[in-house]
């Protein structure tokens, strides 16, 4: 599916609501399909020609073995003028659903993951008649139900990924884009069957259009598409598995992280770094992170001081190497905060408008503030030297990566606001890719306010990702659970926040959150009671036992749906039993309950054991050992179990 600016719009009352089917379509002409077959996979190339004189090419991949495929479009300009796209689908799913001789009524689905600061991956699942998409009485008129993410968080509003449940074949078809600007997916209908497809931002929702001269050449971003039969889950597991990569030697075992920001919100110095370190020493933790605020003078907000990345001498007068050498002093890998892409007005960095972009010849301004072109060679160098050049020098291990504001539809500098956007952000990952080539040893943490950038193009550069910004939040197990469909759990950086004086229900109920994806501690630490670092330590002990299964196996969620994020209701559990099917984790968490029953969570077959757990109270299986039971004491209460064999 795409359009260019000289063929006609769609009919079918579709202006404003879709571009898909335009005149472009109509005069595109098949012309071949080459097949490659090799030992990794197996690649087919379609290509199309414009009666204009240019040519489509629709790129499948299919790596051998694999439950996904990638699926991209790359357009040539092989004619002898312009052209200016202004939609251009990276994938297009029709004849949905083959297994209904009619229009198939009652039994169509769609699946998508709305998302909104703090409360990321909320399922929501709704007929296709809920969402007016059957077909008119004639199939005159089109219907399209387009959503996606404006901007450069690409997860504010909705996760990049839709998926179509036929609910009596039981069959699934599902999508993910990996990109990290505007996007867009499109549940559409005219006749009898459903279509699907996906991609950049069209020009109605993106404001984007894009000029290829004579000889050019431009993809679409890739999409992971697969079809199940089976559940939601299912194609969720099918897709999220398009996303393993290699892990860094540091990262096999998946080690715990300490960040200091829920400890010093905003004011770490060397002396309470170095404090930190020595409570930490010997804990089974590995990295120590200094957050946000160490560049900031003493009487400034972190959020308006950034960009400039000096030190404060004031919090640490020998500088941060010192700090540095003495964290590793400690047995621990120390780690920095930065937010490279934007700047404060109490920074000199505000000023220097020839780095900076703009919409509409003015400097894009957002609350506090303003982004760094990183189209630009003198950005690029400054933010190299400022970033890159601080990490060496002072023999940093870890690197976490935040962005904390949305740049909106586009900027100046391109033909259209949404393109100009679009090359400033495949600068920014280029400038990721060059740190990874500078530091090859550094571990790298994306985070934007958390989970505004889950998303596999962003989740491909970085080793792990902050699951939200719900630092301390009753919330916490319900969105951690969430993301174990939408990205890998040991790529899912889940906050414990420890404070000292709350109660031991609290404590373990933070801890066990924890154990939902890679286990990073905060809060009170040189201040924590004898109880709670037992706790904490055993917390730790119970992590290293499920690593393995957490970076490799296979989740499922049980529980009543939870309404209310902020006030809930009921109970969950994830189980997440190993690729090998020896190891089961097991993470239940109660919120407020009608009834003390105790829970009662199915287990995959087989016999299992309790390995070891972590709870007030501890679970006990079944004579048969079917089901785990656990009968909390009271309400927000949490419980963790490795099961084995």
């Amino acid at each position: 599916q795409l359009k260019v600016t000289d063929d006609p719009s769609p009919p079918g009352f579709a202006q404003g609501r879709t571009m898909r089917n335009s005149g472009t379509v109509d005069r595109l002409e098949f012309r071949s399909q080459r097949v490659t077959r090799k030992r990794a996979g197996v690649r087919v190339r379609t290509t199309f020609r414009h009666d204009g004189g240019w040519q489509i090419h629709h790129d499948l991949y299919w790596p051998r073995g694999a439950s996904w495929v990638e699926s991209s479009v790359t357009v040539e300009n092989s004619s002898q003028r312009p052209i200016t796209l202004e939609l251009l689908s990276s994938f297009s799913i029709g004849g949905i659903t083959p297994f209904a001789a009619d229009d198939a009524p009652g039994r169509l689905r769609l699946h998508r993951m709305r998302s909104v600061w703090s409360m990321e991956g909320r399922l929501e699942t709704r007929s296709l008649e809920d969402l007016q998409l059957e077909r008119s009485w004639s199939g005159w008129g089109a219907r399209s139900e387009r959503f996606g993410a404006v901007g450069s968080l690409p997860v504010n509003g909705f996760f990049p990924f839709a998926a179509v449940e036929d609910t009596k074949a039981g069959v699934v078809w599902a999508t993910q884009l990996a990109h990290h600007g505007s996007w867009q997916m499109e549940a559409y209908r005219r006749g009898d069957t459903v279509a699907l497809s996906g991609g950049l931002a069209d020009r109605e929702l993106g404001h984007w259009q894009k000029t290829l001269a004579p000889g050019g050449v431009f993809a679409s971003p890739r999409a992971f598409v697969t079809t199940v039969a089976g559940s939601l889950d299912d194609a969720c597991h099918a897709l999220t598995a398009a996303q393993r990569k290699p892990l860094l030697e540091a990262e096999r075992a998946l080690p715990v992280i300490f960040n200091e920001w829920a400890t010093s919100w905003g004011k770490p110095s060397h002396r309470n770094m170095v404090a930190l370190a020595g409570a930490l020493r010997g804990r089974g933790i590995k990295y120590l992170v200094i957050d946000a605020g160490w560049y900031a003078p003493l009487e400034e907000d972190w959020g308006r001081a950034h960009g400039d990345w000096q030190p404060n001498a004031g919090l640490y007068p020998d500088g941060l190497r010192h700090t540095a050498d003495a964290i590793r002093a400690s047995g621990l890998v120390p780690g920095l905060w930065f937010e490279m892409e934007t700047c404060g007005p109490d920074s000199r960095l505000w000023s220097r408008e020839e780095l900076l972009l703009r919409r509409d010849g003015r400097v894009l301004t957002v609350g506090n503030r303003r982004f760094l072109d990183f189209r630009k060679e003198e950005t690029i160098s400054y933010v190299a030297e400022r970033v890159i050049g601080q990490l060496r020098a002072a023999d940093f291990g870890y690197l976490k990566v935040d962005y904390n504001d949305n740049i909106g539809i586009g900027v100046d500098g391109a033909e259209s606001l949404g393109e100009g956007l679009r090359q400033h952000l495949a600068g920014v990952q280029d400038f990721f890719r060059r740190i990874r080539r500078e530091l090859p040893h550094i571990v790298i943490e994306n985070c934007s306010s958390g989970g505004h950038r889950l998303e596999p193009s962003m989740l491909a550069l970085t080793e792990m990702s902050s699951f939200s910004d719900a630092h301390e939040c009753r919330e916490i197990p319900v969105i951690a659970a969430n993301l174990h469909r939408l990205i890998l759990p040991h790529q899912s950086q889940i906050w414990a926040v420890i404070r000292s004086g709350e109660k031991t229900e609290r404590t373990v109920y933070s801890l066990t959150a924890g154990l939902l994806g890679r286990l990073c501690l905060s809060g009170d630490f040189l201040k924590l009671s004898s109880a709670q670092n037992t706790w904490v330590d055993q917390a730790v002990a119970l992590y290293a036992q499920a690593a393995p299964t957490i970076a490799h196996g296979r989740s499922a969620r049980f529980g009543p749906e939870i309404i209310s994020y902020r006030h809930p209701k009921g109970w969950q559990a994830i189980t997440r039993i190993s690729d090998a099917g020896d190891a089961l984790l097991v993470v239940a968490h109660t919120f407020n309950r009608e009834d003390d029953a105790p829970l009662a969570i199915p287990l995959p077959g087989g016999a299992w054991k309790i390995a070891a757990s972590l709870s007030l109270v501890s679970p006990t299986l079944t004579k048969k050992g079917t089901t785990l039971r656990w009968r909390p004491a009271g309400d927000f209460q949490g419980m963790a179990a490795m099961l084995r064999r």
